[in-house]
């Protein structure tokens, strides 16, 4: 091959040669960038899912929750498979087993987030607690509704599952990589890192446990589907860099509540918020309630629960579904009775409402009041320093909190602890609720249309059993709420017609 000096040109030859190598290089370039765009997408380090749909945002968006504390959804998906033995009575072996919603041609249930980091993870977004079901009887299909109390969804019972499944001598990185593999190839890197995956997720379950056994443990009373408490596994979670030598008495240790409902949050600015009114932001009760699903200071997404907060705004309640009284008389004279004993408290401008009413006054269960303690409110406020979230409403109360009454139908069971199954019940004289009963049945969605609630003597719904609610118990006393003011003497005409006056808001 002929040599040219430097000054010579290049002949046709020459230059068709270089042109096709700087094509092959251009095409070698081009493939390693599209295999690293790929791998750089396919392995990514942290990409959530986003919707464009506001519900399916609140259905299925990250809040934050699925950074450090998101789980592999390939692992979670076989756990049930595997260890059906820690199951809830009668469950099917996947995750609606914990009273959550599977929705056809999804992968994960509603209340789920699922964001890439490596592999899928998932975590718990706001629709986790606000998403309730309602259903006419045990074997009428469920009816879901946005914003309502997810009265099915038993998050201890996921808990306790997954810490049995940790401290089990079969879960392996091998057995459960074998198991995810019966759902689809795994190729050899994946299988390297779902197999690190099940290693790290049971260090941190365990660690979890350790963290939660006191709320857990046997002698404390089970939350049971609808209900967790709120602000004691902050303590020993998000907080626990401020509660080192904390010492938690016996009296703060039960603060087990309902899930509340989440719509028409406009008329609720200014309000006192929690069932204890202990903060009167929004705003911040909603960033709250994401650090208890899972998020951290570092991690939470502001952007998505703004987001959130913005469509619950205006988010409406659902109409009472099923039938109502065509005597319109009966319905004036509920709303005569629901002026004269509840608006001051429950009514949109009525003189209460939104204010707290003292323990001495209301005289229900103490327990969630007792656990939101004076030395919680400065470790808030500084979790927050120096975040556009910061917190500065949250306070201590005496008492609990009058909150508006719409959609009060889908709000059962009453009472801030869930005690008392249906409106009916809450009219009626403390000792003789629920028939004088100290159980009854929940987490079946099986509706009273009678009496507005839920039933409670559905033991067993769609082969699973119903979970007992025990009243004596710490934390579930039905008590309060109760005498002339409250509207527990009224005739029985007076409360059926109250009642149908409820049915309307």
């Amino acid at each position: 091959m002929r040599v040219p000096r430097y000054s010579e040109p290049l002949t046709p030859v020459e230059v068709e040669s270089k042109h096709r190598r700087l094509k092959r290089l251009a095409a070698i370039v081009a493939v390693l960038l599209v295999v690293f765009l790929l791998l750089s997408y396919r392995y990514s380090p942290s990409r959530p899912v986003v919707y464009a749909d506001a519900e399916e945002h609140f259905k299925y968006g990250s809040i934050g929750s699925d950074v450090e504390n998101g789980l592999p959804l390939r692992v979670l998906k076989v756990l049930p498979r595997m260890f059906p033995e820690y199951l809830p009575e009668g469950a099917p072996r996947d995750l609606t087993a914990f009273g959550f919603i599977q929705e056809p041609g999804r992968d994960r249930p509603v209340g789920f987030s699922k964001r890439r980091r490596i592999i899928d993870v998932v975590g718990f977004n706001c629709a986790a607690c606000h998403v309730g079901v309602v259903k006419e009887s045990e074997a009428a299909p469920a009816r879901v509704y946005v914003g309502m109390p997810a009265n099915t969804v038993n998050i201890q019972a996921l808990l306790n599952f997954m810490f049995a499944c940790a401290a089990d001598n079969r879960f392996t990185p091998e057995a459960v990589v074998a198991e995810i593999r019966k759902d689809g190839w795994l190729n050899p890197f994946d299988r390297f890192l779902y197999a690190n995956a099940v290693s790290l997720m049971q260090a941190g379950l365990l660690k979890r446990k350790s963290q939660l056994d006191r709320f857990l443990l046997p002698s404390h009373a089970e939350f049971g589907p609808g209900r967790v408490d709120t602000f004691n596994p902050y303590k020993v979670n998000q907080f626990a860099e401020h509660f080192r030598g904390y010492t938690f008495t016996d009296q703060e240790r039960f603060g087990t509540v309902d899930f509340p409902s989440i719509w028409n949050q406009k008329i609720r600015h200014g309000l006192n918020l929690h069932w204890d009114g202990d903060n009167s932001s929004v705003r911040e009760r909603n960033f709250s309630a994401a650090f208890g699903a899972g998020a951290t200071r570092e991690n939470v997404d502001a952007e998505a629960i703004d987001r959130v907060e913005a469509w619950i705004e205006d988010l409406p309640p659902p109409p009472y579904p099923f039938a109502r009284t065509s005597d319109a008389n009966v319905v004036a004279r509920g709303q005569q009775l629901f002026t004269q004993y509840c608006a001051d408290c429950h009514a949109v401008g009525g003189k209460y409402l939104g204010q707290v009413t003292p323990l001495p006054e209301i005289q229900t269960d103490e327990h969630r009041l007792d656990s939101y303690t004076e030395k919680l409110v400065p470790i808030q406020h500084a979790y927050g320093e120096g975040y556009d979230w910061s917190f500065s409403h949250f306070h201590k109360t005496d008492g609990y909190a009058n909150a508006p009454l719409d959609g009060v139908w889908a709000r059962a069971p009453y009472l801030h602890n869930g005690s008392v199954p249906t409106l009916y019940d809450l009219l009626t004289p403390a000792e003789r609720r629920n028939g004088g009963s100290t159980t009854f049945y929940t987490g079946h969605g099986v509706y009273d249309t009678a009496n507005v609630g839920f039933r409670t003597d559905v033991s067993t719904a769609d082969g699973r059993k119903a979970f007992a609610y025990v009243i004596t118990e710490p934390g579930n006393s039905n008590k309060g709420h109760t005498g002339a003011r409250y509207g527990t003497e009224l005739s029985e005409e007076d409360k059926r017609a109250l009642i149908e006056y409820l049915k309307t808001l």
